[in-house]
């Protein structure tokens, strides 16, 4: 008997099989029409993360939010939300005002019509995938 030169995990990996509807539908997903990108491919990646989707749909229902009620509504740390926004901040998705009310700072966040713009199109670009996989 040889042994084999891969790792255990690289042989369950290619062991692991795609069911023939699931393969049919990426297949369909990955097609190139001539011109166009790939469906599957151009989804907005900086929206498609879970916390910056998050912030971004509760600014598209909220005129602002305060970063405290942001905190709260999306019950993550100062840090990741701070990291987040900044990213959203940088792609001109959001805008960011600081003030203060007596000594206390207040920093509120609204959305951009950039922002609604991408948000807009990610949410038709992910409809258009659903519509997809239902016709499988």
């Amino acid at each position: 008997m040889v042994a084999s030169s891969r790792s255990p995990k690289a042989d369950a990996v290619q062991k692991a099989t795609v069911s023939p509807p699931a393969a049919s539908l990426v297949r369909k997903l990955g097609k190139k029409e001539p011109g166009k990108k790939k469906p599957a491919t151009n989804l907005d990646q900086l929206i498609h993360e879970r916390t910056r989707l998050a912030l971004v749909s509760a600014l598209a229902v909220n005129t602002k939010l305060t970063f405290k009620d942001m905190k709260t509504l999306l019950a993550i740390s100062d840090g990741n939300l701070s990291a987040h926004a900044r990213k959203l901040e940088d792609a001109g998705y959001i805008t960011c005002s600081k003030r203060f009310d007596g000594r206390v700072p207040r920093t509120e966040y609204s959305l951009t019509e950039q922002g609604r713009e991408a948000l807009q199109k990610y949410v038709a670009h992910m409809e258009a995938l659903f519509t997809a996989m239902k016709k499988g």
